[in-house]
């Protein structure tokens, strides 16, 4: 055999490295690592005594002589790589692996050394010479990690059982929070899912009480589990009343006054009066004072005793915003007309939701909407069936702007454009203007001066 140089070593494949051992008697070469294999050739080359392999190696699967180990008692000796050459035998008859093994001492291997090759043989039965399954490649878990289990299970479980209890704040995404330190936020405020506040029909300033839990990965805040009580009563009674859709309503018998000098505002009371539980449009082309009309309207209601004035902005100027935000009564949902179809939708359904739930607890509430012409027709209905008069129990007012009367109203005031652009005010339409059952809200003379008004109106129209 010809002499190998170290370069023609390293550029060789391992089944030759260990053809060229197995010529050269190098005892134990199948366990030798690759650069401890070529050093042993080198030198078996020189004349050199072939070095042993090193005593402190882990036995391998490939070698014969390995014993099972404690942590894998029932293992057997696995056999040296059935796809490699056969070891080559030595002068006095017997194999290189068994004289290997007999000159080479064994390494004492460690517990934690068996553990590891127990666990490498079992690899190698199950998936032969492939990748071994993904659950066997992970690290067992550290015994403290296991020991630590138990109390975070227990320490979640106590949070569970901490109750809260605090005032009802509700956002204008429909969720809320459980405000512990009323009216101040706090990082001890507790979450309040939208579908709770909706099935236990909470407003704010509702007192509630219920179990908590601890914030998770991504949370700030913790979460109220379920809601025990509210204002004082099991929530359970509250959840068995009647819906307010089931509610029987009525026809608007208590008339609102407005109480303005501005003339505008004294041709709507008392030419197209309306009252608690009417559902009004304010309707006219682009620029006939729709939105004018509402925010006049707004500030002569403001700051009346029993009434709940909420302000919606949906597809408005933005100027318009900043102005209502400086005004008595700021929005409370606000977005311009850049605003998509559903974000104006919703801006507007939470709101109307809100009200809802304050009348079927005996609270009269009016909802003012700028405007319903970028909304959806379905949301547009939505928002002005919720007004209604409810029998022995609270109202919903709703006066929204429109293009057009969308339908189902009890008052419409039509404004005209041709008044409103040269200055002459009011500015009303008696012809399209109208407010059903009249007689209810100003009794039967007022009703009948309204009809008179309204026939001159209409005779003056045709004149022209």
């Amino acid at each position: 055999m010809s002499v190998l140089d170290r370069s023609a070593l390293e550029a060789s494949p391992l089944a030759d490295l260990h053809a060229v051992a197995s010529e050269l008697s190098i005892d134990g070469y199948r366990r030798l690592r690759r650069a401890e294999l070529i050093a042993a050739i080198l030198n078996k080359q020189d004349g050199a005594e072939p070095t042993d392999a090193d005593p402190g190696a882990k036995p391998t699967d490939a070698d014969p002589g390995a014993k099972p180990t404690d942590a894998d008692p029932g293992a057997k000796p696995t056999d040296a790589d059935p796809g490699a050459e056969p070891e080559a035998s030595a002068p006095d008859g017997t194999e290189v692996g068994e004289a290997a093994e007999a000159q080479t001492p064994k390494p004492e291997a460690s517990d934690g050394d068996d553990e590891a090759s127990g666990t490498r043989r079992r690899r190698g039965r199950r998936g032969g010479r492939g990748r071994a399954p993904a659950r066997d490649e992970e690290e067992p878990e550290p015994r403290a990690a296991r020991d630590e289990k138990p109390e975070v299970q227990e320490e979640a479980e106590s949070d569970e059982e901490q109750l809260v209890e605090g005032v009802v704040e509700l956002l204008g995404n429909g969720s809320g929070f459980v405000r512990v330190d009323p009216p101040d936020p706090s990082d001890e405020d507790v979450y309040i899912s939208s579908a709770q506040v909706k099935r236990c029909e909470l407003v704010s300033g509702d007192r509630i009480a219920g179990p908590k839990r601890a914030p998770r990965r991504s949370e700030r805040f913790a979460s109220l589990i379920r809601i025990e009580t509210i204002n004082g009563r099991p929530a359970a009674e509250l959840a068995d009343s009647a819906r307010f859709d089931d509610l029987p309503a009525a026809f608007p018998s208590d008339r609102l006054k407005v109480g303005s000098d501005d003339p505008t505002l004294k041709a709507i009371e008392w030419l197209t009066p309306f009252g608690k539980g009417s559902r009004v449009t304010i309707v006219g082309p682009a620029r006939s004072g729709k939105s004018e009309a509402l925010r006049r309207l707004a500030a002569a209601l403001a700051g009346r005793d029993g009434l709940t004035l909420t302000v919606v902005l949906a597809g408005v100027r933005p100027e318009e915003i900043t102005e209502w935000m400086q005004g008595p009564v700021p929005p409370a949902a606000a977005v311009s007309f850049a605003a998509s179809e559903d974000a104006q939708n919703a801006a507007i359904e939470p709101v109307i939701d809100q009200a809802r739930r304050l009348a079927a607890r005996g609270a009269d509430t009016v909802v003012l909407i700028d405007t319903l012409d970028g909304c959806s027709l379905q949301m547009a209905r939505k928002a002005l069936s919720a007004a209604r008069n409810l029998v022995d129990s609270g109202s919903v007012t709703v006066v929204a702007t429109a293009s057009a009367p969308i339908g189902g109203e009890t008052t419409v005031i039509a404004l005209d454009v041709a008044l409103a652009s040269i200055g002459r005010f009011p500015a009303l339409d008696l012809v399209t203007s109208g407010t059903i059952r009249p007689e209810l809200l100003v009794g039967q003379a007022g009703a009948d001066a309204i009809a008179r008004i309204r026939a001159e109106a209409s005779d003056e129209n045709i004149d022209e």
